[in-house]
C-alpha cells in the first residue's frame, strides 16, 4: 500500500514538475515576431483578455500559458494600459514584466524656439503618437481648461522637446508646456532688472517674443531687448519688424513691404506706440531671460551684419545706422552679382 501511495505522489509530483516546465517553456519562448510590434492593453484588459489578443496577432501560439502565469505570479492584478513596443527576440514573460511596470512606448515633439501657437497646434495635429481631442475647441475654450481663462494662446507655451505616452492628448501636452512657460517666465521675472514700461511679467514676455524673432544668438538677446526698452524709454515705437509680419497673419508672403509698415493694425509697431497687445511667438528661456534682464545702453538701433554667424551691428544714432544698413545692401548686391 506504501509503494503504491509514492508511487502516486511520485506521479503526481512528476506531472506537477512537467506542468511547471511546460509553462515556462511557454512563457520564455520567443513572441512570434520578425519585426517591432506596437501593441495596446486597454484600460481595465484582464490577462486573458491581453493573451486572446496577443494569440489572436500570431504572436502567442496559445493564449494559456501567458494567461495562466500572470495569474500564478500575482501579476495579473498589476497590469498597466497604454501603448507598448514589442521587439523581435522578446519572450512572453519579458512582455508581462514590461506591462506590470507600465514601460509604455515613448513619443516625442519637438517645438522650435521662435515658432507660433498655430505652429504648436499643427505639430500636435500631425504628430502620430498624440491623441486628438481639440477638433473644433475655440482658442479661448483651450485656455480656459489649461486654467488661463481669458488669455490670449500667443507665447504662452514653452518651446522645448517634450516627451510623452503615446497616445497622451494634445491637450495634455499643452498642459505641461503652459505651466513650463508659466514657471520659466517666473523664475526669469523674479531675476528681473526693474526697467520702465515692462512693468508686469506679460510685458516681459511680449518683449521676449520679439527678441527671439529678432536673433538665434545668445549672446544679442539682452542688447536687442535693450534696443527695444530704451525706445520705450524715450518715447520712440518699437518699429520691429516681426511684429508687422505677425499682424498680417496668413497674407504674409515672405516679402515684407514698405506698404506693410504703413498700414495699420494692433500688432504694427510702426504705427502704434508701445508693445504690441500680446506675445508673437513662442520665446525661450534665453530670450525670456534678456526681456528680464535687458542691456540697456546708448543703442537705439540695429541691423544684420550680413555674416553667416547672423550677428547684428548696434548703433546710436541713426546716421551710424544708415551706413550700417547702406553696408549690408551693397553686400547683398555683390553677392547676387557674383551668382
Amino acid at each position: 500500500m506504501a509503494t503504491i501511495v509514492l508511487t502516486a505522489l511520485a506521479v503526481t509530483g512528476g506531472a506537477a514538475w512537467a506542468g511547471v516546465a511546460w509553462l515556462r517553456s511557454a512563457i520564455d519562448s520567443p513572441l512570434a515576431i520578425t519585426s517591432s510590434q506596437h501593441f495596446e492593453v486597454p484600460a481595465g484588459a484582464s490577462a486573458v483578455a491581453i493573451a486572446n489578443r496577443l494569440a489572436e496577432n500570431g504572436w502567442l501560439a496559445s493564449p494559456r500559458p501567458w494567461a495562466w502565469y500572470a495569474r500564478w505570479t500575482g501579476k495579473a492584478d498589476q497590469l498597466k494600459a497604454g501603448y507598448y513596443e514589442l521587439s523581435p527576440g522578446e519572450t512572453g514573460r519579458m512582455l508581462l514584466d514590461e506591462i506590470v511596470a507600465g514601460r509604455v512606448m515613448l513619443e516625442q515633439v519637438t517645438v522650435i524656439e521662435g515658432w507660433t501657437y498655430r505652429d504648436l497646434r499643427r505639430l500636435l495635429a500631425l504628430a502620430p503618437g498624440v491623441r486628438q481631442s481639440l477638433a473644433g475647441v475655440s482658442d479661448d475654450a483651450v485656455m480656459s481648461t489649461l486654467g488661463s481663462p481669458g488669455v490670449h494662446p500667443e507665447g504662452q507655451f514653452f518651446p522645448d522637446t517634450y516627451r510623452f505616452a503615446h497616445g497622451t492628448a494634445d491637450l495634455e501636452i499643452l498642459r505641461i508646456a503652459h505651466e513650463r512657460l508659466r514657471s520659466e517666465l517666473a523664475e526669469a521675472w523674479a531675476g528681473r532688472v526693474p526697467v520702465a514700461r515692462v512693468k508686469t511679467p506679460y510685458d516681459a514676455l511680449i518683449l521676449a517674443s520679439i527678441v527671439e524673432k529678432e536673433s538665434s544668438r545668445a549672446d544679442e538677446r539682452s542688447k536687442i531687448a535693450g534696443v527695444y526698452v530704451k525706445r520705450l524709454q524715450i518715447g520712440m515705437r518699437l518699429q520691429a519688424d516681426p511684429t508687422v509680419i505677425y499682424g498680417l497673419g496668413e497674407s504674409y508672403d515672405g516679402d515684407l513691404r514698405t506698404r506693410d509698415m504703413h498700414a495699420d493694425n494692433r500688432y504694427n509697431t510702426y504705427t502704434r506706440a508701445g508693445l504690441p497687445p500680446t506675445p508673437i511667438a513662442l520665446p525661450g528661456r534665453g530670450a525670456l531671460l534678456a526681456a528680464a534682464q535687458p542691456e540697456v545702453t546708448g543703442a537705439l538701433f540695429f541691423v544684420a551684419t550680413g555674416r553667416a554667424d547672423g550677428s547684428h551691428y548696434f548703433s546710436s544714432t541713426l546716421a551710424e545706422h544708415n551706413a550700417a544698413v547702406r553696408r549690408l545692401g551693397n553686400q547683398l548686391k555683390s553677392r547676387a552679382g557674383a551668382k
